[in-house]
């Protein structure tokens, strides 16, 4: 009876193990793929793809041989110029300190404040400049931060650091965003190039020899290079980084990789420059830091640094009280 039941068994199973080959043999395409023909198509860089149900085409790629070469852009190429951009300018700054040093107030401090910045203007740079520098943080990690963090901190430490700046990198580039309109706003009918930007450019902006003060307005050329780079820099950051945020409107994986490297670049020249304008408007100028501190300058470093916008306060002033004062 056993033997009887094993043999019904067998031939029950018999269709069952036929049709499961049969199914794996089976090729919905007609068309079998050939590994020779596989191979010669990846030896001559073009992709290899199959096919997608759903609406994202890029599902299909299965190998693309122009994401090797944006990876090694990202291990090499970038990491070498965000670390030179990073380390190259702190020690530029260095040496420019240890040479220049302080740039002091010739006159020394007057005791007389003259108001430089309104609470408005300081909110707007505060809100840019914090957002800036959470960003430039977190976005450099991303590029450097396995090779240079990760052998400090630790697999955990390192990711849990990442993992947090990431969110951080996304949210706070939206307040970055506003905050450059803002400033935009605010000073851009002061960062007009103009003829006097000529004469602050032939004196090196008084920066390299000591009692020389080229006039200026409210913003003297350095500080126009700084605004537009930031203007120009941080509107195609903002633009780079949208597209990154939300690749299906990028386009291609190739437009995401265009925008990604853009993304990069821009960032460390920015990190540069934002570098020099701390510097410059902290330890390396005296009196600088008070007009983003207070809102309030002394009336001799006014007087030093930007000459013609005194008067123009000073005018305006008069104008103002003669108005108000009553007839006699």
């Amino acid at each position: 009876m056993t033997n009887t039941l094993s043999r019904l068994a067998t031939v029950a199973a018999v269709p069952l193990v036929w049709a499961g080959t049969a199914l794996a043999q089976v090729n919905p395409t007609a068309e079998s793929v050939n590994e020779d023909a596989l191979l010669r198509a990846l030896q001559s860089g073009e992709a290899v793809g199959g096919r997608a149900s759903i609406p994202d085409d890029g599902a299909a790629s299965l190998i693309s041989p122009d994401n090797k070469l944006w990876a090694a852009m990202q291990g090499d190429t970038l990491q070498t110029l965000s670390i030179v951009a990073v380390l190259g300018t702190l020690a530029i700054l260095v040496l420019f300190y240890l040479i220049r040093g302080r740039i002091r107030i010739d006159g020394g401090f007057s005791g007389r404040k003259i108001l430089r910045f309104n609470a408005i203007e300081r909110f707007a740079h505060w809100m840019l400049a914090s957002t800036f520098i959470v960003l430039a943080l977190t976005g450099l990690n991303l590029v450097i931060g396995r090779t240079v963090v990760l052998p400090l901190l630790g697999e955990g430490a390192f990711g849990t650091l990442t993992a947090w700046g990431k969110i951080a990198h996304n949210y706070l580039a939206w307040p970055f965003m506003a905050a450059l309109i803002m400033v935009f706003l605010l000073w851009v009918i002061h960062n007009i190039p103009s003829k006097l930007d000529l004469e602050w450019i032939k004196q090196g902006g008084g920066l390299f020899k000591k009692g020389v003060h080229p006039p200026a307005r409210k913003f003297n050329f350095g500080q126009k290079v700084v605004f537009w780079s930031v203007i120009v820099g941080g509107a195609i950051m903002s633009f780079t980084g949208v597209m990154l945020l939300f690749p299906a409107e990028a386009g291609s994986a190739t437009d995401w990789q265009f925008f990604q490297v853009i993304h990069a670049l821009v960032a460390a020249a920015m990190s540069a420059l934002i570098l020099a304008h701390i510097y410059i408007g902290s330890v390396g100028m005296e009196g600088a830091f008070d007009a983003m501190g207070t809102g309030e300058v002394d009336e001799n470093w006014a007087k030093e640094h930007h000459s013609l916008w005194v008067e123009d306060v000073k005018d305006t002033k008069a104008r103002n009280d003669a108005q108000i004062s009553p007839a006699e």
